[in-house]
């Protein structure tokens, strides 16, 4: 699917449950989204993430609820399981698409300004170079007698300052290269909303209608 579109799909899906109340909703699309993944031959290392990491704050909500809560333990086990429904459905989308496709369809198919997608991309392409600068300022910091923990708000403050460096660096690039903005431009790799996206993105959207409404409430 087109990764735009499975972006809005995958918004429209998280609002959704967030107005909805029924565990069993719940249960169904943590289900499809894991057998989603696993097709797409997820790592297991990330699977494992994907279930550990969001266990804390799910735990916590459960239990605030159970104890401190109205609704009964129905209406804490719904609040478990959405945290998790959001942390799949959200896993089906950025562990199977690719970021540069994402910002080019943002431009080129939902008519998103140039500056914006582009600046998207820079971000996350930005991320290894950022946490590469953490790691020397850290360093820098070590040589020097003085320990730059990850609480430190000096370390963020060089590294915020680095960045800027670098934006600045990758807007006269950009000038340079002939970038304008609002320009008509033409593209190395064109991205196209096909039929199958629009016949994907309507059933899946209207298959979690058909979910939500006849799904049984447990309860």
């Amino acid at each position: 699917m087109n990764p735009g579109l499975k972006l809005l799909l995958t918004i429209l899906i998280a609002l959704e449950i967030s107005f909805t109340t029924n565990l069993v909703v719940n249960l169904v699309l943590i289900g499809a989204s894991l057998i989603y993944l696993l097709a797409k031959k997820i790592k297991w290392l990330s699977l494992l993430k994907l279930i550990l990491v969001p266990f804390i704050p799910a735990f916590g909500l459960l239990v605030s609820q159970l104890f401190y809560g109205h609704g009964g333990p129905i209406y804490a086990w719904i609040l478990f399981s959405r945290i998790y429904a959001y942390v799949f459905i959200g896993a089906t989308f950025t562990i199977t698409s690719d970021i540069t496709e994402l910002a080019l369809t943002l431009e080129q198919n939902f008519h998103l300004p140039a500056k914006f997608a582009y600046g998207v991309l820079a971000a996350f392409n930005l991320i290894p170079k950022i946490q590469a600068e953490i790691k020397i300022i850290k360093t820098a910091g070590m040589m020097r007698g003085v320990p730059l923990h990850f609480w430190s708000p000096k370390l963020y403050f060089k590294a915020i300052l680095a960045a800027i460096s670098w934006s600045q660096n990758l807007a006269e690039a950009m000038t340079s290269h002939g970038f304008v903005e609002g320009q008509a431009r033409t593209f190395y790799q064109p991205m196209s909303l096909t039929l199958k996206d629009w016949l994907s993105f309507g059933s899946i959207l209207v298959l979690v209608q058909l979910l939500i409404i006849f799904a049984p409430t447990l309860p």
